[in-house]
């Protein structure tokens, strides 16, 4: 009897030893499973964010590339600008450098306005209208023949005339003045009466 219990004390321990080891082996693999199992999802993970970094660094410089032509363009523009502005600015003209009317002529010994003198006398009186601020000299010139104080008298006494008939057309008297200069400031100094008729004048300086 002892013999028979002992046998089956020895299988029973025996049994137990193998179901043991028998219940401990697949929990081992499973959890070998579970272990290798995160560490593939893991790499697999590492491997798809790696390629999307290069990406956002490549943006960036493209849009640093296409703002420089863009700050350029209007600093060259402005600069273009500034140096066309000068060139522009044209100061206008005086008067005395805007108009100019020719002489009147008068025949010899005589201060009357002949008929040829009369136009540039209406022109002149319209613009002095025009322009209400400028104001004419009115010089009154001879030829050589007489003496000096009779020819300061006669081209006198032309100055006075040629203002006579300005007033006439409506300029104020105070706009003209008058001056004479006889036969002192010749034109022509020939000895023919071409000449002499170029020195019998009234000559007109106009000013401010």
């Amino acid at each position: 009897m002892k013999t028979v219990i002992s046998f089956l004390f020895t299988a029973l321990f025996m049994a137990q030893v193998i179901f043991m080891l028998g219940g401990c082996a697949p929990r081992k693999v499973v959890q070998a499973e579970k272990a290798e199992a995160p560490t593939v999802t893991s790499a697999t993970k590492q491997e798809e964010v790696k390629p999307q970094e290069p990406e956002k660094v490549i943006q960036p410089k493209a849009e640093v590339i296409t703002e420089k032509p863009v700050t350029e363009t209007p600093a060259v523009t402005e600069k273009v600008a500034k140096k066309e502005e000068p060139e522009l600015l044209l100061t206008p003209p005086t008067v005395t450098e805007k108009i100019e009317f020719p002489d009147i002529h008068f025949d010899f010994d005589k201060y009357d306005i002949r008929d040829d003198a009369k136009p540039v006398l209406e022109k002149l009186a319209q613009w002095l209208k025009n322009n209400p601020k400028a104001r004419v000299l009115i010089e009154g010139h001879c030829d050589e023949r007489g003496t000096n104080q009779y020819n300061l008298a006669l081209g006198e006494r032309r100055a006075s005339a040629t203002k006579n008939y300005l007033m006439a057309l409506g300029i104020s008297s105070s706009r003209i003045d008058t001056v004479t200069y006889g036969e002192e400031r010749p034109l022509c100094r020939e000895q023919t009466e071409e000449c002499w008729q170029l020195n019998r004048r009234a000559h007109f300086v106009i000013h401010e």
